[in-house]
């Protein structure tokens, strides 16, 4: 039987039943949400599982949604079965308060960087990840910029003239 997303998914939900949730196919892609305390079993699964083997962590982000209250941020896996050749998406919600995350780093190497990264931009606590410290930003950095908390614009400036913006 050829690997679909409805093996996927009817694996998936028989190991973990109603803890996954918003199960959707954009563009084909199986996406599916699961709580934070269980993204690495759900992770381990997917890699030791001799029918699915996702074996490969394409990608690895976080996303800030300012309007969830509660689950503000999301860190969003993208896995590749290079056999069979199906990627899926993984999301998993988190306090913006207190943003700690499972870090995927012993089953996955290529999370090392991408943890770091999200670490340093979205301020996601990856815990166990051997050597979280920002990346790409310097560390004297006090605040986490790819976050959705600050205005586009400074709407003080008065040396803009709006005309010329077409406003």
């Amino acid at each position: 039987m050829p690997l679909d997303n409805e093996l996927i998914k009817q694996k998936l939900t028989e190991k973990f039943g109603d803890q996954l949730t918003e199960w959707l196919e954009p563009y084909g892609m199986l996406t599916f949400t699961g709580a934070k305390d269980i993204n690495l079993k759900v992770l381990q699964f997917l890699f030791d599982d001799p029918e699915l083997r996702f074996q490969f962590l394409t990608d690895l982000q976080a996303v800030h949604y300012p309007d969830r209250k509660g689950e503000e941020l999301a860190v969003v896996y993208h896995l590749h079965n290079l056999v069979d050749n199906i990627r899926i998406r993984f999301k998993v919600f988190t306090d913006i308060s207190t943003p700690d995350v499972y870090s995927a780093t012993a089953l996955y190497q290529s999370a090392n960087f991408m943890e770091r990264e999200t670490y340093d931009f979205f301020g996601v606590n990856f815990t166990g990840h051997p050597n979280l410290i920002r990346i790409l930003n310097v560390d004297e950095m006090d605040y986490f910029p790819m976050r959705k908390e600050f205005p586009l614009e400074d709407q003080t400036r008065t040396d803009k003239d709006d005309e010329m913006f077409g406003r």
